[in-house]
């Protein structure tokens, strides 16, 4: 039962806000334009002041195109806790970031923060002690193979 709550846990993504435009982020760790890494100190759960420039850039870039959703993509390193403790940490630093884009003029229904093995993180700092930022491409027209 353990491990079902467990990977519920990682493949559920938390709640921002109301999400009213539906969208997942699948597929996002393959994307390599327009990825901001937060970096975060070890067991810290909020962004320091050295997130500050990419927070600024990823919710300028999201302000300027508002078609384009946002993945916040937490992690956390195996040293800080054990898998539910690490999931729990990740899944935190995932929200504090979003809260931070919301403060910079994102709207939630835009964001979609999940919690993240650490594997996809980006940036300077331990891979596993940081937030990844996705801004995701913009959605094009349906061709009519592709509607439902």
């Amino acid at each position: 039962m353990r491990c079902l709550l467990l990977l519920a846990a990682l493949l559920l993504p938390l709640d921002v806000g109301a999400q009213t435009r539906p969208f997942g982020c699948v597929g996002a760790e393959q994307l390599e334009d327009d990825v901001f890494a937060i970096p975060f100190a070890k067991g810290a759960a909020n962004p320091g002041e050295a997130a500050r420039a990419n927070l600024d850039a990823a919710a300028a870039l999201a302000t300027r195109d508002v078609k384009r959703n946002l993945c916040v993509l937490g992690h956390a390193a195996l040293g800080e806790g054990a898998a539910a403790t690490g999931l729990n940490l990740a899944a935190r630093r995932a929200r504090a970031v979003a809260q931070q884009l919301v403060a910079r003029g994102v709207v939630p229904t835009r964001i979609r923060a999940e919690a993240r093995r650490a594997s996809f993180a980006r940036g300077s700092v331990p891979a596993e002690r940081s937030v990844t930022i996705v801004v995701m491409p913009a959605p094009g027209p349906r061709r009519p193979s592709e509607s439902r």
